[in-house]
């Protein structure tokens, strides 16, 4: 049986045809959208989402979001309420944020299929697991999920926010760690935003002192909390062109000779890892946010950063590239974790597990021999300090 279940009409369109309608009241329709349906309604009318990512036509007529709803959420169900209905032209409409998640999609396979294959593939009489609770398989597929995420998977995400006045943006909500941070000029061209790493801190409390310095209480016995924190306020207002070199850096006379007489040795000792114009962020783990130096502040920048794939529920893509890997890594952890299994066979999968990573790390890391020779073009040309 072939994998592919879309049409190309699916594909590239987001349209699925169906079966003409007679007096049909409540009609389901059962989608192979390689995408899931979502309706922003249940099956009583009542609105619980913004807005549904597909439109129901019958001949021709876009029907009200609020007359349809999912009621089978593994298998794409949707139902049609009230009626009776009849129409001979029936379709369904995903719309365009929908078609676009669609895209790409065969290139990665569900949580769910890799718990189901593996079941299938090495759980049973004759196997190297003869029994084992789909319950355990979940776990240790998790588990390998999240770690996969942190050094192999395409894990990356990306949020493009504004630096508002105030100099800081939420965490995202499913944020384990940054990759990097850029803010976008008017060209579209990204640059590199640095950490502050040790210019500055943000601390993790603010207790408020006595004249002898020790901390205050309330009546409950609390330590009384500052709402600002004073290294953070000084860091805010602080003009760090003047940590960076960059003092005159929008003087139209930067080039003419009375302002090199007037600024020469300004750079004197400089540390390199400071010397550059993009600004700096740093991560406020007291309030939740990251924060950016004044000199960011309403410019358009890009968050990239790393999740561990689970954050939402189980149907977490899973590159087919990584996927015998998984399977490795799931093999071994069942095995290591049970009482008597030899030893033998427990370093035969993890030697596996190892083998099958490094694969995985090699595959997605996609190489292209033909990109490498156009890098290397430059080889003639002098290495810039």
């Amino acid at each position: 049986m072939a994998l592919i279940t879309e049409t190309n009409a699916q594909y590239y369109s987001g349209q699925q045809v169906f079966n003409a309608l007679s007096a049909v009241s409540n009609p389901t329709f059962t989608c192979t959208f390689n995408t899931d349906v979502i309706s922003a309604y249940d099956s009583t009318g009542t609105q619980i989402g913004s807005n549904s990512n597909y439109t129901i036509y019958l001949n021709g007529v876009a029907q009200a979001e609020n007359l349809s709803y999912v009621s089978d959420t593994y298998n794409n169900v949707i139902t049609l309420r009230l009626g009776p209905y009849t129409a001979a032209d029936v379709y369904i409409q995903l719309k365009q944020p929908a078609i676009d998640d669609n895209y790409g999609s065969y290139s990665y396979i569900s949580l769910n299929d890799i718990v189901n294959n593996f079941v299938v593939a090495y759980v049973g009489t004759d196997k190297i697991i003869p029994r084992c609770k789909r319950s355990d398989i979940i776990f240790h597929a998790k588990r390998g999920l999240q770690e996969f995420s942190y050094d192999t998977l395409k894990s990356v995400k990306s949020q493009e926010l504004t630096i508002p006045p105030g100099l800081g943006v939420p965490i995202p909500q499913d944020y384990v760690n940054y990759v990097r941070c850029s803010w976008i000029d008017q060209s579209g061209v990204q640059h590199i935003i640095y950490p502050v790493n040790n210019l500055t801190t943000s601390p993790t409390e603010l207790p408020i002192q006595d004249t002898n310095g020790v901390p205050t209480q309330n009546a409950y016995g609390e330590n009384n909390e500052a709402t600002q924190s004073q290294t953070e306020e000084r860091w805010d207002t602080y003009n760090d062109k003047k940590l960076t070199g960059y003092i005159d850096n929008d003087n139209t006379n930067v080039y003419s000779l009375n302002w090199w007489k007037l600024n020469y040795g300004q750079r004197y000792g400089l540390d390199p890892q400071f010397s550059q114009q993009n600004g700096f962020f740093q991560i406020n783990e007291r309030t939740g946010n990251f924060t950016f130096s004044s000199d960011l502040a309403n410019k358009l920048i890009v968050l990239e950063y790393i999740s561990d794939g689970l954050a939402y529920d189980m149907d977490s893509k899973v590159p087919k590239m990584a996927e015998d890997a998984l399977y490795a890594y799931i093999s071994y952890n069942i095995l290591s974790g049970r009482s008597n299994v030899p030893e033998y066979v427990v370093q035969r999968y993890k030697r596996e597990k190892t083998a099958k990573l490094r694969n995985a790390k090699i595959r997605l890391q996609n190489i292209k021999i033909s990109e490498i020779a156009q890098v290397f073009r430059g080889k003639s040309k002098w290495i810039k300090h």
